[in-house]
């Protein structure tokens, strides 16, 4: 067995290729009659097991990325020491609408019947659930799309969340700090995020700071372990067969600390690919702040809303 034992010489962990049987065949070409039930105590006791892989490897992190962690707590703290709105942002995994597996498992009497394969050209449609989490009130908002996660996609769906529920529960803040990851719809470098924020804030008036997690560090965004991870418990091993079933799902995620979750279908269509001029780029009231400039920034309107008389 040794031409299909593998190991790291320094720390002397081994293990073999061979199955269970292709060992027994092997060990029975030279004369020894060992069953495979012997062999994977034989394997044990060398300290041999089956296992998994273990996502541990970090790789290379940014530079400066524990000092941004801390730069981003500083910022929320004193945000919601002075009442201001203090969101999470992000999109959830893409879902197939139909009659498709779902991870998970439920209490039935009978399993769900799915389709054997998850052909997108079988589905209803698709989902894309962009979620806003209120760090402070601890409840959430799902704009679920059905085309594209684009820039604009993302702040139509913050702006949802304003329009329905944060102006109302936080007037008259007219500040907004908004936590986001890197890439995707809502990356720092996206000058179309940017551009759309900027639309936003000139719309209602605000002044929006944006703080985004390093590279490789989105498990941190509240987001994610405070509000995605209720939602696909709520809806493990459920065929998400409608938007009617999905959006259902997603208005009934509770928690015992307190989570609610309101949800909406947005049925426009997105198109990829747009470009943003070096014209509307200039025209763009973006100020840098002095710790890391390429992830911090706040975007300030460029007409003031008049007071109504």
């Amino acid at each position: 067995m040794c031409d299909a034992t593998a190991g790291d010489p320094i720390s002397g962990l081994k293990w073999t290729h061979k199955s269970l049987r292709a060992v027994e065949r092997e060990l029975a070409g030279r004369g020894y009659e060992v069953s495979a039930p012997t062999i994977s105590r034989l394997l044990q006791v060398r300290k041999y097991s089956l296992r998994v892989n273990h996502k541990r490897l970090a790789g290379k992190q940014s530079l400066g990325r524990d000092e941004q962690f801390r730069y981003i707590a500083r910022q929320r703290k004193a945000f919601l020491r002075h009442g201001r709105p203090v969101i999470s942002v992000d999109a959830k995994k893409k879902e197939l609408i139909g009659q498709f597996k779902n991870p998970g498992r439920q209490w039935r009497r009978a399993p769900h019947e799915v389709q054997m394969y998850d052909f997108p050209h079988t589905a209803i449609g698709k989902a894309i659930p962009y979620g806003i989490y209120d760090i402070g009130r601890n409840t959430g908002y799902v704009v679920v799309g059905v085309s594209h996660d684009t820039p604009e996609f993302a702040v139509r769906a913050i702006r949802s969340w304003w329009v329905n529920v944060g102006r109302k529960r936080y007037s008259p803040h007219t500040q907004v700090l908004i936590e986001a990851d890197c890439g995707g719809s809502n990356g720092n470098r996206s000058h179309a995020w940017q551009a759309r924020l900027q639309d936003f804030a000139d719309e209602f008036g605000l002044t929006i700071t944006i703080t985004h997690y390093p590279t490789g560090a989105s498990k941190w965004n509240p987001i994610e372990h405070r509000m995605f991870n209720l939602i696909s418990a709520n809806w493990s091993g459920q065929p998400l067969e409608s938007y009617e079933t999905l959006l259902n799902y997603l208005k009934t995620t509770r928690s015992t600390a307190g989570f609610q979750c309101l949800a909406r279908l947005d049925a426009k269509s997105d198109r990829t690919g747009r470009t943003v001029s070096k014209e509307e780029v200039a025209r763009l009231r973006v100020r840098r702040h002095r710790s890391f400039p390429h992830w911090n920034y706040t975007i300030q309107p460029r007409v003031l809303k008049q007071s109504p008389s």
